[in-house]
């Protein structure tokens, strides 16, 4: 009986926990290439608020950009925890995401995960959160990444 269970195991998913602001926040960890500790980010002129620069990466250069403006949270607040997430996406090639904190790497199972039916009252907001799901006690809220790396600003 116990070889029928395992044979039927639910397809899971894993999600880098990353802490924005005062909540936890997953990342798909399929697009995670790096995680990186801040560094020198050179400023773009007349770019969007959210766009904090480029940096240089082992030779690349990748743009930069941070989650809690493009939230519509308050600025940054760089500390010894602050870390830039490297994002490889298909279409954009990479992206760093300026996070306060890399929190842990979870497994949820699939059909744990939740879309919720909210309305946040903030146009655009609630975009950025595909589903949530649960860890112990712990809901974390899954991004939608199209949403946060869409070029136009959603504040």
């Amino acid at each position: 009986m116990a070889d029928i269970i395992d044979t039927t195991e639910k397809e899971t998913k894993q999600f880098i926990v990353v802490r924005i602001g005062g909540e936890k926040f997953g990342i798909d960890i399929g697009y995670v290439d790096n995680i990186i500790r801040l560094q020198k980010i050179t400023r773009v002129p007349k770019a969007q608020v959210w766009f904090k620069g480029i940096i240089n990466l082992r030779g690349e250069i990748v743009p930069v950009m941070s989650a809690r403006i493009k939230m519509g949270l308050e600025d940054d607040v760089f500390t010894n925890a602050s870390r830039i997430i490297i994002l490889k996406l298909e279409e954009k090639g990479e992206l760093g995401l300026i996070v306060d904190e890399v929190c842990e790497v979870v497994t949820l199972v699939t059909d744990e995960i939740e879309t919720p039916n909210v309305d946040t009252g903030t146009p655009g907001k609630d975009l950025f959160i595909n589903g949530v799901g649960k860890n112990g006690d712990e809901l974390i809220s899954l991004f939608e990444l199209s949403a946060i790396i869409d070029e136009k600003d959603n504040n």
